[in-house]
């Protein structure tokens, strides 16, 4: 079954930085979770943790 998971810090409406991750199979919308940190380099330290974990899980970069 081919399925996807997206990674991204983006800014939230109240200052702070929400690490959002997307996943699901490919050709659906997914599913999405927002994970909120005190400032960016906090949520892009936890993207490098999950983007290094789903490596290892068998996860390709899209390009």
């Amino acid at each position: 079954m081919a399925r996807f998971y997206r990674l991204s810090v983006e800014p939230s409406l109240f200052g702070d930085a929400a690490l959002v991750r997307e996943w699901g199979r490919i050709g659906t919308s997914g599913r999405r979770r927002l994970d909120l940190f005190a400032d960016a380099a906090q949520a892009d330290d936890a993207l490098r943790r999950l983007a290094a974990s789903k490596l290892r899980r068998g996860y390709r970069n899209a390009g």
